[in-house]
């Protein structure tokens, strides 16, 4: 039996596939005590699937829809037009047109009436598909609204609609429309009611858009809206536009566009007691569907109608906290130069290492500040360690200035540290073996893991690796190797500040920085030139790698000539870097010994782009240059007053620098190592669930927490439902862009770069290694793309040790995240590249191919 039509009141929450997202929501909101909504019904999808059922044209048009990609833009034009065509033709099924006769006699014939489109893919949690169909307002007589239907059946394969289900990901075959019929309100004013503000997203404040007669108005740009906003029950801020035209609906049906009285122009469409009514009205809408809402309104004598509301999918969601006290929160992927989302798995083996307040949100992890707020020495301390990022000191003090979080009162019982070290700078005379014994302390620790972990499996084995993160911790929490990178960084400081002060020259340290010993990741980059080499004289194992895609090329590459020693080269290369892969911190990200192809057109491009040998000649290069910038800057300190002193402690510096930065790398190498030696046996406990029928593939453990995957090993059951939905929040995660910071009412407050005599039209960054640069911008989102050409300069959202294997390549580096000590700062550096990073939008700014200069020494970007 099929249903036709549905009264709003008729419908419940199982229903979206008969009457779409914003069908089931005004049937939801027809639900909600108090709240007005001009009554109507919904044809549903069952109509429109009837109209079309036998028509075989239609389905072969649509199968070559379905084969397109959003840039076909011309067959996608094409076959579109010739769709809607065949809908506008198509008759409406004699079922839907009873149903509609029926509906309508029970509201009133004689009524004007709003035919909308309501899609099963529209006004969802994750899409909200806003604007994609049509609606057709003042529609008198059923002969005319029967007519609309198909027009509104006909606006699902619109142009814009079509293109934005390629984007989303939504298959046509699969996409249905419903048509809302509903009675039109004429309204004296009508708009938007955000119920958290879509500028800063702050859910406390409500933002309002107004204009006079009808919301077509606002929607199709024709006029500027008032816009008021409210917080807790009190207007705040209003901005009264000149409101020089208004739509209005027209006797005869349809409507018209009219100019307002001059002496009405400027008056507020709304008074402040609608305003708050309003405004309460959209918080009730707001708690019964427990999430940020879009609401369109319209106000007839004295009566608000409530004609749609749709969640808000913009917003980044509020990290979630455990009490009702206000609280800041910093991303940590901006600190870890990777601000994708992470699966949960890797998030919960994060929040077990590290030892700061963490909160969760959007996929990502944040770290609470508010505590170290609370006194004035916690705010210094703090203010100290984010000085090096603008952005995010910038909106910390903004968020100090406000008294977001108050104060705690003054208690004279507890004696108050006058400075926070996040560690003991090291002495002067640290000795440079100390970082040799070190990395044998890692290397045997992660050696006896390796045979320990290898006879564990089930919940034992998830015990096992519980118990190695406390071992784990305790190397990158070991206050000597902790003293010794940070004993390089404030030596590096320390040079830059002391050098510019007596010598007038910015960031000397960046110089004295390159090719300096024992940097792991840096040395990754370099080994891959090796591997080159190795690969270069073989013609043939050359053009097989230029063509192959094969997973296992390294098992096939044996058959040419110079195959094996290729395939040794590689796999020598995988026994020591294999664990890392951009993006690494999250352990379910494909590490390179797991598919060694990602690896192949960095390597092609060195044996292009490289002579033999560059690897040790680039490395000797960088010595030579930061051995004769040491030499250089020593000769000018001696010739200042007190200068034999002067250049005795700059000596001292130099030497930390020299000897321990290096080292900063490798606690992090540490830990990805652990991490694959982790992954490798988790994998392997999967694929026992997989055959006991436990998951469907391997890759599920992915999206379970490491003590759910504990639990699902020792009761040998998991609810597959989980698995689906957190698979579908990380599809919506992936298109969210974190902020840098973010309080508990989730405004993202952002600081800015002040900065005097910019050049016209530059991008700010912040610089990180010095240097002026011209070259091709090569934009790339993912190293997979990377086909790079020497004298290119990378332009990417974050790069992190994964990326390191470019950076041989380039000339210079601009990233939108990052600080002067994260990892692609340290290596930019070390290889003597120009590089600034925390530019804001540099990959959609600054487009692949165009020529840009780069100041890594003043930070800014300018395109020629």
């Amino acid at each position: 039996m099929h249903t036709w039509a549905l009264d709003f009141h008729e419908m419940d929450q199982t229903q979206l596939g008969l009457v779409g997202g914003k069908g089931l929501n005004l049937g939801e909101l027809s639900k909600i005590p108090g709240i007005q909504v001009p009554e109507g019904f919904c044809v549903t999808t069952a109509g429109f699937q009837k109209a079309l059922e036998q028509n075989e044209k239609y389905s072969m048009l649509l199968n070559r829809l379905t084969t397109l990609k959003a840039e076909d833009r011309d067959q996608i034009v094409d076959i579109s037009r010739s769709v809607r065509q065949l809908i506008l033709e198509a008759e409406v099924p004699s079922q839907v047109e009873q149903a509609v006769t029926r509906y309508l006699s029970l509201i009133g014939e004689e009524y004007a009436y709003a035919v909308r489109s309501s899609a099963t893919a529209e006004d969802l949690p994750h899409a909200s598909f806003a604007g994609q169909q049509d609606t057709f307002l003042n529609i008198i007589g059923k002969d005319s609204i029967l007519r609309h239907i198909r027009q509104c059946w006909a606006s699902l394969f619109t142009e814009r609609a079509v293109i934005y289900r390629m984007q989303q990901g939504f298959d046509h075959r699969q996409v249905y429309v419903s048509v809302i019929v509903q009675r039109m309100i004429f309204p004296q004013a009508s708009g938007i009611l955000f119920t958290a503000d879509p500028v800063t997203s702050n859910r406390k404040l409500l933002s309002i858009d107004a204009g006079f007669g009808l919301g077509e108005a606002l929607v199709s740009g024709l006029v500027n809206a008032d816009c008021y906003k409210v917080r807790e029950e009190k207007v705040v801020e209003k901005r009264i536009a000149a409101k020089n035209w208004a739509i209005y609906g027209k006797k005869e049906g349809g409507t018209e566009k009219k100019r307002i009285e001059p002496d009405r122009q400027k008056s507020q469409a709304l008074t402040d007691r609608q305003i708050l009514e309003l405004a309460r009205i959209g918080r009730q809408i707001e708690a019964h569907f427990g999430c940020p809402q879009d609401i369109e309104w319209c106000l007839t004598n004295d009566t608000f109608y409530i004609v749609q509301s749709r969640p808000i999918t913009t917003l980044f969601p509020i990290p979630e906290a455990d009490d009702q006290q206000n609280h800041v929160y910093l991303s940590v992927g901006h600190q870890q130069m990777m601000t994708d989302p992470i699966k949960p798995l890797g998030l919960s083996l994060y929040l077990l290492i590290t030892p700061a307040p963490m909160r969760q949100a959007g996929g990502r992890l944040f770290v609470d500040i508010a505590p170290r707020l609370t006194t004035p020495a916690g705010r210094e301390a703090m203010l100290k360690v984010l000085d090096s990022d603008p952005l995010i000191s910038g909106a910390v003090k903004t968020i100090i200035e406000r008294e977001f979080i108050a104060l705690l009162p003054h208690d004279p019982s507890v004696s108050t540290p006058t400075r926070v070290d996040t560690a003991t700078p090291a002495p002067i005379e640290f000795d440079p073996a100390i970082v040799s014994e070190l990395i044998m302390r890692n290397q045997a620790s992660i050696k006896e893991l390796k045979q320990n972990i290898q006879t564990k499996s089930g919940p034992a084995l998830f015990d096992f690796i519980l118990e190695d993160i406390r071992e784990l911790k305790k190397i990158l929490f070991d206050p000597q190797s902790t003293a010794v990178f940070m004993a390089a960084m404030n030596a590096s400081a320390w040079i830059n500040d002391r050098i510019n002060a007596w010598l007038g020259e910015k960031n000397a340290a960046d110089t004295l920085s390159q090719s300096v010993p024992n940097n792991i990741t840096s040395e990754m980059g370099l080994a891959l030139l090796d591997v080159a080499d190795q690969i270069r004289p073989y013609p043939e194992v050359i053009h097989y790698l230029q063509h192959t895609e094969a997973d296992d090329f390294l098992e096939k590459i044996v058959q040419f000539n110079g195959g094996k020693v290729a395939r040794d080269a590689i796999r020598d290369y995988l026994a020591k870097y294999g664990m890392r892969c951009p993006g690494e911190i999250d352990i379910t990200r494909t590490r390179w010994s797991e598919k060694p192809l990602a690896l192949v057109p960095m390597i092609l491009g060195h044996i292009q782009n490289f002579e033999p040998n560059a690897g040790k000649q680039k490395f000797e290069q960088g010595r030579q240059e930061a051995l004769e910038k040491e030499r250089e800057l020593l000769n000018r300190l001696r010739q200042l007053p007190d200068g034999e002193q002067k250049a005795l402690e700059t000596k001292q510096k130099i030497d930390l620098v020299r000897n321990f930065i290096g080292y900063r790398e490798y606690p992090k190498y540490g830990m990805i190592s652990r991490y694959f030696v982790y992954k490798q046996a988790i994998l392997k406990e999967a694929e026992r669930l997989v055959q006991a029928g436990v998951i469907r593939a391997k890759e599920d453990v992915y999206d379970l927490a490491l003590e759910e995957l504990h639990e699902v090993a020792r009761l040998n059951q998991l609810d597959q439902r989980i698995i689906d939905k957190r698979k579908e929040d990380y599809r919506f995660f992936e298109k969210l862009t974190p902020p840098r910071v973010i309080t508990s009412e989730g405004e993202i407050i952002t600081g800015a770069y002040q900065r005097e005599n910019m050049p016209d039209h530059a991008l700010l960054g912040l610089p990180v290694s010095s240097g002026v640069i011209e070259g091709r911008a090569r934009v790339l989102l993912n190293i997979e793309n990377a086909h790079l050409e020497e004298g290119d300069i990378l332009v990417t959202s974050f790069t992190d040790p994964g990326w390191t294997p470019l950076f041989i390549s380039i000339k210079g580096l601009v990233t939108e995240v990052g600080g002067l000590m994260t990892h692609g700062a340290v290596i930019a550096r070390e290889y003597g590249l120009p590089a600034v990073v925390g530019v804001e939008n540099a990959t959609r700014l600054i487009k692949d191919g165009q020529r840009i200069r780069v100041n890594g020494t003043e930070g800014y970007i300018e395109i020629l």
